[in-house]
């Protein structure tokens, strides 16, 4: 067994207890394999021993490794968590079944496009800067509610959750809570936190997804 499928069962298990520890239902949280940087045949072993939801930060190097997986497993879900440029849109629709970092309207009216022309529609999370920080993507914490109630009346875009990044010299949990009480003001479900070092606690704030990299496939 390698050591990222033991390192996925460990990280399964522990979203297992975190879920049981905040009372809520077993399977609550979905697991996203940030498989970023990794090549298909590191990755193919994790596939094999059963996850299915993948996430990737770069439409290019997404496009070099997963056709063919999903050719292969076509029961994977690839999801886009890294920055969107909208000359990577086209792309982007036809590849990724779930799309995380819409954040400006220029993206909005990209993926609208695309998606009109393509006739495919990837479920859409808008990307939060619950941090204000200049250096990352994501839309102000204060634009968000109206922001998502643009994207789905001005371009009929079907946003199913929000995304975050804290800051990584922040506690999480701020951060954690305040996209719960965005997303609930919103009216989306979905939240999209946490990573390999707060995972668990993401849980506990009512994470609906996890994106876990390092923690099943190692360093970088």
């Amino acid at each position: 067994m390698s050591h990222a499928v033991e390192n996925l069962q460990d990280v399964k298990a522990n979203i297992a207890a975190a879920e049981k520890a905040a009372d809520r239902a077993p399977g609550a949280v979905t697991l996203v394999a940030v498989s970023k940087t990794f090549e298909a045949d590191q990755v193919r072993p994790v596939i094999e021993a059963g996850q299915r939801v993948f996430g990737e930060n770069r439409v290019q190097e997404a496009q070099g490794k997963w056709p063919a997986l999903k050719e292969a497993f076509p029961d994977i879900e690839l999801r886009l968590i890294g920055p969107l440029q909208s000359n990577k849109a086209a792309d982007a629709v036809a590849l990724f079944d779930v799309i995380e970092s819409v954040d400006r309207e220029k993206i909005a009216r990209a993926l609208a496009a695309e998606i009109k022309k393509q006739g495919k529609a990837p479920r859409l999370y808008v990307q939060v800067n619950t941090g204000l920080e200049e250096q990352k993507a994501g839309i102000d914490p204060r634009q968000t509610v109206t922001f998502v109630k643009h994207c789905r009346e001005e371009y009929g875009l079907a946003i199913e959750g929000l995304m975050c990044i804290p800051p990584f010299d922040e506690h999480p949990g701020p951060h954690f809570a305040l996209l719960r009480k965005l997303a609930a003001e919103a009216g989306v479900e979905k939240c999209s936190m946490g990573m390999s070092g707060d995972y668990e606690k993401a849980v506990a704030f009512g994470a609906t997804s996890v994106r876990v990299g390092s923690a099943i496939f190692g360093a970088r």
